[in-house]
């Protein structure tokens, strides 16, 4: 049975008819104000997921041909698509779902494997009873954040998933180690350019060194915590010919154990890829 959806301009409430049941919100400035008259659950979600949509036209949808996005409208074909979830439950979830597989797996009694891997159905089934507002949750929407994830922060095969990198949990994630760029990009603080060039890189408090495919992928990187990162250069060509491994994590993503300083090229503050981010930055 299909569901209609009015929205009254005077009072500001959207009601949703689905046969005769009916269910009004009021938007209010900071919640929604929920009157049920013997409602589904699953149709209370889809009523709320439709005003989220339009306080904020940022979502996670599907297009038929060309798979998740996020946005209005398919990048590719520019069809609207399915609506799959909000940006903030989007959002949220994804915060879960990096605590979970990159950190704390134990925090939601899910079992990992050697390489990383959980279960869908069995990670949906545990937010669901720690987080009831995520009563709806199902492993194929972590599939749709995975591929709508411009960075490829997370792997997806049959009913389980993985993140691809960020860990703090001793794993063998047995990612691939074809196709490296002839050199990768590390960001760090400026004040500390000088002891990496003479020690070289290490993974400190992380499993494993994040370096980027380009010097724009690092700046974002290193501008998470420094406000105008220094960034150095990896030669991996030198670095793979000798011995070291460098493996594919994600689509931007790359990473290694260590790298020595024989590897390392300061990259100059002059260089068009950092001061066009650094402009973008003073814009904002």
């Amino acid at each position: 049975m299909n569901t209609l959806l009015v929205k009254e301009p005077a009072t500001n409430k959207i009601i949703a008819y689905r046969g005769q049941t009916k269910a009004t919100f009021r938007i209010l400035p900071s919640q929604l104000e929920i009157n049920l008259c013997s409602i589904p659950t699953t149709l209370i979600h889809k009523v709320q997921q439709h005003i989220a949509c339009r306080r904020d036209d940022t979502m996670l949808r599907q297009c038929r041909t060309h798979g998740h996005f996020s946005g209005t409208n398919c990048p590719t074909c520019n069809a609207e698509g399915k609506f799959i979830m909000s940006d903030r439950e989007s959002n949220s979830l994804g915060r879960i779902l990096a605590l979970v597989l990159r950190h704390a797996p134990e925090k939601f009694g899910v079992e990992m494997d050697l390489n990383g891997w959980v279960n869908s159905r069995e990670l949906s089934e545990a937010i669901q009873k720690q987080r009831k507002h995520y009563h709806w949750i199902r492993g194929w929407h972590f599939e749709a954040i995975a591929n709508a994830d411009e960075k490829g922060r997370y792997q997806v095969e049959g009913e389980n998933i993985r993140a691809t990198y960020g860990h703090s949990i001793e794993l063998e994630l047995d990612l691939p180690t074809d196709d490296i760029p002839e050199a990768l990009y590390w960001p760090c603080d400026p004040e500390t350019v000088a002891t990496h060039m003479e020690l070289g890189i290490t993974a400190g408090d992380r499993k494993h060194v994040h370096l980027s495919k380009t010097i724009s992928n690092a700046m974002e990187a290193g501008h998470v915590r420094i406000s105008r990162p220094a960034i150095l250069e990896v030669d991996t060509t030198r670095a793979i010919a000798d011995g070291f491994t460098i493996w594919r994590a994600g689509t931007t993503v790359f990473l290694c154990e260590e790298m020595p300083a024989e590897y390392l090229f300061h990259v100059e503050e002059e260089d068009p890829s950092i001061q066009d981010m650094i402009a973008i930055w003073e814009e904002e």
